[in-house]
């Protein structure tokens, strides 16, 4: 039986891990370190020191910069890198969660890294980065977010997950459509009122509103905020999600742009309920058409899908997220990775 590993994952000093409640990318690291340590490894988690974790936990600063008052964050970038390096002998390995700033600090121990992207990499700095420093090892959340970048030093693809028992399974569809996400441009709150309205369907919205995204809102969404069928519920706690969630006949998911994986849609089909999401991004990896929802291009056929999504059977939908998209899944993948290349395994 291999030998547990000895794993540091490098997460965010922007927000907390896990977060409160917005943050995909710190939940994605919270549940993976947490499933790799209930798989035996000793895993160190460099955070904050308002991280919640079972890992050992090693902090660089005491709270998340997000809503800290910091001129310029780089220095406190400079010093989470710095501790990780004056512990570097501890680990087999290092995974970082990062935007590439740490690439110059440890590309003479780059095939102990792993770093995963957790945003699309279709902007020309990225290609500028990798570039420069083109040993590094790289994991992409889908296969579609690794195509701006063919030439990287790809160790494979590993699709999020979460925790089975995090969300229930709720058999029955509810009378409303569900939405979960910034209330942003790319994530088109406004198209899912309008799928919604289409289908003569309640639906309920819930997320954030940034202060950059309010034209956006003012313009697009509030006008249909007076529709009696348009209920924004904010944000919500993952008890909430649960609920909000598992009743809903449909998640929506209309996105407008390159989405690299989509968290929400795997916490949907965890209660069973099925997603209907246009064709952008990651979704045609995590949406199986006619079994755990559908992907659409239009408007049109996402109202068309929504009436179909009721015939859809929420415990396979649920089966297939078991089969897929849960932590203990992610960590093994990312485990054999890890192994893959302390071997020398190459890539």
């Amino acid at each position: 039986m291999p030998r547990p590993l000895r794993i540091a994952q490098v997460g965010s000093i922007i927000f907390p891990i896990p977060p409160a409640r917005f943050g995909g990318t710190e939940r994605a690291v919270s549940y993976l370190t947490e499933a790799l340590v209930a798989a035996g490894h000793e895993v160190t988690l460099f955070a904050c020191g308002d991280a919640v974790t079972s890992a050992r936990l090693v902090a660089s600063r005491a709270t998340a910069l997000n809503g800290s008052q910091v001129t310029n964050p780089l220095p406190h970038f400079a010093a989470h890198f710095a501790l990780v390096r004056r512990h570097l002998e501890e680990f087999d390995v290092v995974h970082f969660h990062e935007e590439g700033m740490h690439f110059p600090c440890f590309m003479d121990i780059a095939d102990r890294t792993v770093t995963t992207f957790h945003m699309p990499l279709g902007g020309p700095d990225m290609r500028i980065l990798y570039d420069a420093v083109p040993e590094m090892p790289l994991v992409s959340i889908s296969d579609r977010q690794r195509l701006p970048l063919p030439q990287a030093r790809w160790a494979g693809t590993v699709h999020h997950g979460i925790p089975a028992d995090l969300y229930r399974f709720n058999p029955g569809p509810g009378g409303y459509l569900a939405f979960i996400g910034r209330f942003s441009p790319t994530k088109q709150p406004h198209e899912a009122i309008r799928i919604a309205l289409a289908a003569g369907m309640p639906i309920k919205l819930a997320g954030t509103l940034y202060d950059q995204d309010r034209p956006y809102w003012d313009k697009r969404v509030k006008p249909y905020l007076d529709n009696p069928l348009v209920e924004v519920v904010g944000e919500l706690n993952d008890a909430e999600k649960d609920g909000f969630l598992g009743k809903a006949r449909a998640l929506l998911f209309p996105i407008d742009w390159e989405e690299p994986f989509g968290l929400v849609m795997i916490e949907s089909m965890a209660t069973g309920t099925p997603v209907v999401a246009y064709r952008r991004g990651a979704v045609p990896e995590v949406v199986e058409d006619g079994i755990t929802g559908y992907a659409v291009t239009s408007l049109e056929a996402a109202v068309d899908a929504v009436g179909r999504a009721a015939d859809l059977d929420r415990a396979a939908v649920r089966r297939r997220f078991e089969e897929r998209f849960t932590d203990t899944r992610m960590a093994a993948d990312y485990v054999a990775i890890y192994r893959r290349l302390l071997a020398g395994g190459g890539i």
